[in-house]
């Protein structure tokens, strides 16, 4: 049995990534279950993700109680392998090999329940929605100075290889974020060829594909540090993510001159 210690939810972290990113108000359909919360897109009106609150007892968490899950729509070829993850659960509700259920007790990092909430949102886009996105997400990706100098790396070749460990289409932007002592947003640069086998193993770094990537844009330090990224609901960037809306239409202005 799994012990559920942590009276914590990400209900609401969810649901205002949902509303920053995607600009979803979610549905509460059922009066008879009224902490059930689904969100939609709002062109074709498909489900990307439902919030439930389930007892204890039924998701084999010992003690009483109820706990908040997110079942989100996942790449097949995925999901049997992610529900062997802490956090990660065959799905509750749909009963489809293509959706997953995952706490939010704390048992999955906030950032990957946001992943995954992300992915759900592309698999389940109409297919205009897909067009536009095929080739053009945006990511934010932490970089670390105390492991690789990127500035010395650029200033000598516009183009290099970066760690590849999401799922990157050839064309996606990449926002690099430099972290500490420097704590900010510092390259914009564009996927030029992904999933490029590269293995690398010492007690810092791992990797076993990476992408080359393209210097589009180099930043001010003070434009998009850390203090600004929490203003557009970035808290923390420990692993690839996708960027807001809000903050993905303040640094176009800046790349435009605007």
């Amino acid at each position: 049995m799994i012990c559920n210690t942590e009276k914590i939810s990400y209900r609401d972290d969810v649901l205002e990534y949902a509303h920053k990113q995607y600009n979803t108000q979610a549905d509460y359909p059922w009066l008879s279950l009224p902490e059930y919360a689904v969100l939609r897109h709002s062109d074709n009106r498909k489900w990307y993700g439902i919030i439930m609150n389930i007892p204890n007892e039924k998701l084999g968490i010992a003690g009483s109680g109820m706990t908040d899950i997110l079942e989100i729509k996942c790449d097949p070829i995925i999901s049997a392998s992610l529900t062997t993850e802490n956090g990660f659960m065959p799905s509750y509700h749909m009963h489809r090999e293509n959706w997953i259920s995952i706490r939010l007790d704390g048992s999955a990092e906030k950032e990957k329940i946001f992943f995954f909430l992300d992915m759900s949102f592309n698999i389940t886009a109409s297919h205009e929605n897909k067009r536009r996105l095929a080739g053009g997400r945006e990511w934010l990706i932490p970089a670390n100075p105390r492991y690789y100098d990127i500035e010395k790396a650029f200033a000598e070749n516009d183009t290099i290889l970066w760690k590849q460990s999401s799922r990157v289409s050839v064309g996606d932007i990449i926002y690099l974020y430099v972290a500490a002592p420097i704590s900010a947003i510092l390259y914009k640069c564009r996927a030029v060829e992904v999933d490029i086998p590269y293995n690398y193993d010492d007690e810092n770094v791992h990797m076993k594909q990476v992408m080359k990537i393209k210097r589009l844009h180099k930043f001010d330090k003070q434009q998009f540090n850390f203090a600004k990224l929490k203003e557009y609901g970035v808290c923390s960037i420990r692993g690839p993510r996708s960027v807001p809306v809000r903050l993905s239409n303040a640094i176009k202005k800046v790349c435009d001159g605007k």
